[in-house]
């Protein structure tokens, strides 16, 4: 009996260290909250996409649609053994947002876009993979985005991206 409270005590205060090298294991807040820290700090600063220098760009704010839409595409490449931007069933990504209610409509200008990964396992691999790609680093400082929704689901991140200006809005 002695060994196995041993042992149970040994794995119980192994499981915080387990539970913080992954980012499956903390709460949606702290999720969205890492993510727009480090994006919008580097979007604050500018960086270098490739060749090409990016300027500093506004923060991104978090949409919960947009965040929807990442979820069930990571969901559905988990579920169906895929890995793309275009959905099996045919859909793409301006399908997805508009299905989970992300709409242009009311708007004068509208831009999305999408980043995904496959088999990162923490906020910072996932990120320090997009910024080292050009495309993906030209998504995360594109100044037209101003909304993003991140979601992870069995090593597949989706991260949407939005901007939608209204018709009052004049620059």
């Amino acid at each position: 009996m002695k060994r196995f409270s041993f042992i149970l005590l040994l794995l119980l205060s192994l499981l915080p260290v387990a539970m913080a090298q992954s980012s499956l294991r903390i709460s949606k807040q702290d999720f969205q909250d890492q993510f727009l820290d480090a994006i919008n700090a580097r979007r604050a600063k500018g960086c270098n996409c490739g060749n090409v220098y990016m300027r500093p760009a506004p923060p991104l704010m978090w949409n919960d649609k947009l965040a929807l839409a990442a979820k069930e595409h990571a969901q559905d490449m988990y579920a169906q053994n895929y890995f793309s931007h275009d959905s099996k069933d045919g859909r793409k990504m301006e399908d997805r947002m508009l299905d989970a209610g992300y709409s242009y409509k009311g708007f004068r200008k509208y831009a999305i876009g999408e980043n995904i990964a496959f088999n990162q396992r923490s906020i910072d691999e996932v990120l320090s993979g997009w910024f080292k790609s050009n495309g993906h680093c030209k998504n995360l400082m594109n100044p037209d985005f101003t909304e993003i929704g991140i979601a992870e689901y069995k090593y597949y991140w989706v991260q949407d991206f939005g901007g939608r200006v209204s018709f009052a809005f004049r620059k």
